[in-house]
């Protein structure tokens, strides 16, 4: 992967030494948990090992808080991953010549990149592909599916299978709280037939739509293709 990659950054002639890097959900789980206001470190601590089931040898854990307020409960955004995986990743950078000064999971990239702070962004670009759900601008949900067809030939029917297992687990998790006015977003690299995402609208309830330009990014730019990375461009520059 090292050589690789120094070989990509020698051909597009970057010079930067630093580099922020997506890493694939897969390494990592993470949850967002709700809990009183009061709640110290040591309880945040305590949630974590509750919900997420981890070896403490093999995975490391981070939170941040994403709400504190007065008479509001703490939302905590919490991260589990597994430490020899995310190492590989880190190495493979540093032994292509640069040195990794952040490391995110892709579903926080993609967020940060999408033009609505509630969506679903079914992601056909990557293999597996991988559905995000987002529920106030924070990845709430992350799945991944196998087609077993080209993307151009994946009919609603396929698509729409994972989506509404994805929908229904997170309707159950918020009591339902999910409108159905909100969009899903295709990104993919092939073009979808209309009728496609007609079917998929249809058998889910949600508003089904091509991945529209993200705010900021030039019309020239393939923003399916590099959706993970302008999210990164946007930590950035924020």
């Amino acid at each position: 992967m090292a050589r690789a990659l120094k070989q990509l950054l020698a051909r597009t002639e970057i010079t930067q030494t630093r580099a922020f890097v997506a890493a694939s959900d897969s390494v990592a789980t993470f949850r967002i948990l709700h809990l009183p206001i009061a709640s110290a470190p040591r309880d945040v601590d305590a949630a974590i090992a509750r919900e997420l089931a981890f070896d403490p040898q093999r995975m490391a854990t981070r939170w941040l808080d994403l709400a504190v307020g007065e008479n509001q409960p703490r939302v905590v955004y919490a991260a589990a991953w597994d430490r020899a995986l995310v190492k590989n990743v880190t190495e493979a950078v540093r032994l292509a010549g640069v040195e990794p000064v952040v490391v995110e999971l892709k579903s926080a990239s993609v967020a940060r990149a999408v033009p609505a702070p509630a969506c679903v962004v079914v992601d056909l670009s990557s293999d597996p592909a991988e559905i995000i759900l987002i529920d106030e601008n924070v990845p709430q949900v992350w799945h991944s599916f196998t087609l077993k067809d080209p993307v151009a030939d994946a009919s609603g029917a396929v698509l729409g299978a994972p989506l509404r297992s994805v929908l229904r687990f997170y309707r159950r998790q918020t009591n339902g709280d999910f409108g159905r006015g909100t969009p899903v977003f295709i990104s993919s690299e092939q073009s979808l037939p209309g009728q496609t995402l007609t079917e998929l609208s249809q058998l889910t309830g949600q508003p089904v739509l091509l991945m529209p330009v993200p705010p900021r990014v030039p019309p020239n730019v393939r923003h399916s293709t590099f959706l993970t990375c302008l999210g990164l461009l946007m930590r950035r520059s924020s």
